[in-house]
Formats: C-alpha cells, structure tokens, sequence
C-alpha cells in the first residue's frame, strides 16, 4: 500500500494536537478515494495504525468513528474495520438503499436516462471511441463468461455515458453511486440468465448518431426491462 505506508513519511504526532484528529480522518479517507484501501477490504488494525500514523489509541478511534458514522467504513465487532464506501454520498446511498436493488434501479434510471440524452448531444469523438472499446469488452466478457471482466467493464461503461453529458453535478451523482451500481450489476448477473441479459449496442449506436431521443428511451428500457425482471423473479 502507498500512502499510509510511505517510509520517511512524518508522523503526525510531530503536529499540534487540536486538529489532530481531522488530520487522522483525511489521511485514512485519502487511503479510500485514492483506492489504496478498497471497497469491502479490512484495514489495519488499530494497534497497526497507531504505529502508522504516530497518533495515540484515542484518535485512532475517533477517526474510525467518524468515517463509519460518514458511511466510509464498516466496524464489524470481531472481524475487524472495513471499507464500506468510497464517499459520503456513496455511503449515505447505501445505507439508505441497503439491499433494496429495486430502489438503486430505479435511482439508476432517473441518472442515466438524461445522462444518454445530454451525451448524444455533448460527447466527443474520444469519448465515442472509448465507449466502444468498453462495449466490445463487456460483450466479450459476457461470451465468456469471464464475470469480473463484464462487471467491470459494465460499470465503466455507463459511468462514462453519463460523464459524455459534460454536466459536471450530474457527472459527481452518478459517481458516488459507483459502489451500488457495481453491487446492482453483480446481483442482476447472479439471478438473470445470459440469454436474457441486455446488450447495449442500441444505447452506443444512439449516442454515436447525436439521437438524444432515441438515446434516452435506450437508456430508460434496458433498466426498466431490469425492472420487469426483477417483479418476475419476486
């Protein structure tokens, strides 16, 4: 890991103690969004991060406290402390969706259906060819079964149509819904069968042709058939 474990670093014991504890939780949150601590990992152990930042026990403590009271971190009473979310936004969406993957389609479909219409009207060429890739290799991964490959490339896909809407709120929403979108996509690939699962070409060729029309209904009916398949299934 980088950042909490540079050597040579200065411990911020060395600093005055008010504000100590702010400078502990924008270390460890730096660790987060930075993704050296990733999502659904454990981190050090507080004796570990003691050590680590040069800080006493207490403010270890608060600072975990705080990142798990924001929704960044998860304290499981004897297994440890883990990374729950990448960012306040992020957190507070999962706590209030939990497992409800009916609520996070739903909120899925309100951002990425005007995401589609304002990225056939914005992207640029750049941006058009790297949606393609990322369809091509999302596809691929699909025919192959290669499900880590096809969640990723899944995700990164629709989080770049909505940034090709160059609407820059819209762009920071829809990112700090990056860790329930990906566990959405996961748990729509266990329960939906290959056969039934939604190509995107439909939604790439809109975007490509500047059909902002056509590029909204795209992106409305692929989560709504999500939708539908979730009321099959219930």
């Amino acid at each position: 890991m980088g950042g909490l474990y540079r050597e040579g670093s200065v411990p911020l014991a060395t600093t005055r103690r008010a504000g100590l504890v702010d400078q502990v939780i924008e270390q460890m949150r730096a660790a987060i969004t930075t993704g050296e601590w990733t999502v659904g990992e454990r981190i050090p152990t507080e004796p570990e991060l003691v050590g680590l930042l040069g800080v006493g026990r207490n403010t270890v403590r608060e600072a975990v406290r705080a990142l798990a009271h924001a929704g960044l971190l998860e304290v499981r009473q004897g297994d440890g402390t883990f990374v729950r979310a990448t960012s306040e936004l992020s957190g507070a969406v999962r706590r209030l969706c939990g497992s409800e993957l009916r609520e996070v389609l739903v909120v899925r479909r309100t951002l990425e259906v005007e995401g589609a219409r304002l990225a056939a009207l914005a992207r640029t060429d750049t941006e058009l060819d790297r949606l393609g890739a990322l369809l091509d290799a999302r596809d691929l991964a699909l025919e192959e079964r290669r499900w880590a490959r096809f969640v990723d490339a899944d995700v990164e896909f629709h989080l770049l149509v909505v940034r090709c809407s160059h609407n820059r709120l819209l762009s920071e929403l829809y990112h700090g819904l990056t860790e329930v979108i990906r566990a959405s996509v996961v748990t729509m690939d266990l329960e939906m069968p290959v056969s039934r699962n939604i190509r995107h070409t439909g939604l790439f060729e809109a975007i490509r042709d500047r059909d902002q029309g056509r590029a909204a209904t795209e992106a409305g009916g692929f989560l709504a058939e999500l939708l539908d398949h979730l009321d099959d299934i219930d």
